[in-house]
């Protein structure tokens, strides 16, 4: 899938021409490949590892998308890898948000102080019994 970015991605201002790939063995993941340079991002839907991620896209970027129905948006957040999986983070606080009917997207920068752009790429759940 082909993906323009008007405005680039912050860090990346003028890299405007993006492809989402799977990547090989893990379709869980998706690589943003740079049509332009050789400049490529691991992403993963952020839903998949929490499920309680809320996101709420402004009237701008609605606009800015030409969205028109909440399936046709495609959420992905940004991984950063460790040297390992238990150590990659993944960015909540910035979505890179696209229009998967016209193919436009951005990365949206949410208001909420609920994320990070550094949360945990595997959860951990607490165990919480006193043995």
């Amino acid at each position: 899938m082909k993906v323009r970015f008007n405005k680039g991605i912050p860090g990346f201002d003028t890299l405007r021409e993006f492809e989402i790939k799977n990547l090989e063995g893990n379709d869980r993941f998706k690589i943003l490949q740079s049509e332009e340079k050789e400049i490529s991002f691991v992403t993963v839907n952020p839903f998949d590892i929490y499920s309680e991620y809320e996101i709420n896209l402004n009237d701008e970027t609605i606009k800015e998308l030409a969205i028109e129905n909440a399936e046709d948006v495609l959420i992905l957040s940004i991984i950063t890898l460790g040297k390992t999986l238990e150590t990659s983070t993944m960015n909540l606080k910035a979505p890179v948000v696209i229009n998967i009917k016209n193919g436009l997207g951005k990365q949206f920068i949410l208001k909420s102080e609920s994320y990070e752009t550094k949360h945990p790429l595997i959860r951990r759940e607490q165990n919480v019994s006193n043995q």
